[in-house]
Parts: C-alpha cells; sequence; structure tokens
C-alpha cells in the first residue's frame, strides 16, 4: 500500500466513524421516536467526545487528523512530518483533505441508514438538519465566527501542546477536550471546530432522500468552514512561541 493510499484509508475510516457516531448521537436525541429522545445535552458533549476517542483510535497511524484545522496547524507551524513517516507535501496534504472530508460524508450517510425510519417519522426539518450539520443558536455570522475561531483555537493550541507533554497522552485527552469545548463553548454555534465534520455532512443532507427535510442552509455553511481555518492558524503560529 502507497503512502497516499495508507493515508486515505486510515483517515477515511477515522472520520467516518467519528461523524457517524457523533451525528449518531445528535439524531438519537432529537429524532422523533429514538430510545434517547429528548436526553440532555451533557450527552450530546460526551458523545461527540467519544466518538473522537474512536476516530482517533482509528487512525492512529496516519496521525488521526481527522479534521482539516488539524492537517492545516501542522502545515503552518514548523512540523516535517503530519505523522512518523509521514513528510508534508502537497500530495500528503491533498489526501488529508481529501479523506477527511469524504469519510465525513460516508458517516453521514451511514448515520442517516441507522436511523432511517426514525427521519421518517419527523417532521421538524431543523431538528433533521441539526443531525447533520451545525446550526447558530442565535443566528449572527460575524459573532458566529467567533464562537469558531475561539472553539478552534482551543482545540487545536492544546492539541499541538499534548505534544509536548511528558506522557504524550493520547486519544482520551483528545476526547475529553471536545467534551470541554462542547459544555463550555458549544452552545452559541454547536461547536462545528472542524471543516470537514461540517461540510461532509451539510453535503450527505442535500443529497440523501430525506423526505421532511427543507433547505440545507447554505448561507450560513462559510461560517463552520472558514472559523476553524482562522482559529487553526492562529493556534499554530501562537504555538510556535512556546
Amino acid at each position: 500500500m502507497t503512502l497516499i493510499e495508507t493515508i486515505l484509508l486510515h483517515e477515511i475510516t477515522g472520520t467516518a466513524c467519528l461523524t457517524l457516531l457523533g451525528c449518531g448521537v445528535v439524531a438519537n436525541v432529537l429524532l422523533k421516536g429514538t430510545n434517547g429522545n429528548g436526553s440532555d445535552g451533557i450527552v450530546i458533549f460526551f458523545g461527540w467526545g467519544l466518538a473522537v476517542f474512536c476516530g482517533v483510535y482509528i487512525a492512529y497511524s496516519t496521525g488521526a487528523h481527522l479534521n482539516p484545522a488539524v492537517t492545516l496547524a501542522l502545515l503552518v507551524g514548523p512540523a516535517t512530518e503530519y505523522a512518523p513517516g509521514i513528510p508534508i507535501t502537497l500530495a500528503t496534504t491533498l489526501a488529508y483533505f481529501v479523506a477527511e472530508l469524504a469519510g465525513a460524508f460516508l458517516g453521514a450517510v451511514l448515520c442517516f441508514l441507522a436511523y432511517k425510519r426514525h427521519y421518517d417519522g419527523t417532521d421538524d426539518a431543523g431538528a433533521i438538519l441539526a443531525t447533520f450539520s451545525t446550526i447558530p443558536a442565535i443566528r449572527s455570522p460575524l459573532w458566529n465566527l467567533v464562537t469558531e475561531i475561539i472553539g478552534t483555537f482551543v482545540l487545536i493550541f492544546v492539541i499541538l501542546l499534548f505534544g509536548h507533554t511528558p506522557s504524550g497522552l493520547g486519544p482520551l485527552a483528545v476526547a475529553l477536550l471536545v467534551v470541554s469545548i462542547g459544555a463550555s463553548l458549544g452552545g452559541p454555534t454547536g461547536y462545528a471546530i472542524n471543516p470537514a465534520r461540517d461540510l461532509g455532512p451539510r453535503i450527505a443532507h442535500a443529497l440523501l432522500p430525506i423526505g421532511n427535510k427543507a433547505g440545507s442552509d447554505w448561507s450560513y455553511a462559510w461560517v463552520p468552514i472558514v472559523g476553524p481555518v482562522i482559529g487553526s492558524t492562529l493556534a499554530a503560529l501562537v504555538v510556535g512561541f512556546y
């Protein structure tokens, strides 16, 4: 297997697992008739955190980026490798970006299949969209952007500093970090903090035959892309002073 094929395999499967379980916990809480319908928001925070935990283990050999913001931070920073034995080149960079988006799309499709009958029974188009992509609690694109920048900055800044700790930490630490960001900063926007996590499922929502869906809210879709790009870039630059 070539290096590019390895990146594609591990990052697609890791990101697909992340999105399947992450979107799945939202579907379990929001869709009608599920065993978890109406659960508290803390279930979603921990569900997403544990989704990251699983995804990181699956893609550990390729650095478990699972997020273009992570890839971008390493590209901008002083690193010379994306993971041990994987140099930073145009080809590897594109492979990570493609794999992350494809994996996020695939995970959302699998979530739809798992909850197909519950999607059929849910008539709230907003709830349906929320199982795929982020929706701001108060729609204010500039301030929503600020929230995504701050949330992504915290995510990437702490992840990059994990590598400087004696233990090296690992998947559990990243999972708990995501839980913390969700509980503390997830209220305004639903904390995408990952362009692929929002864009891949949003594309799936647009393409899948969901009976009661409305539009995919493309007018907002730039916020969970631009915010993480800015946040991750700033984090990489600040870490350079440590």
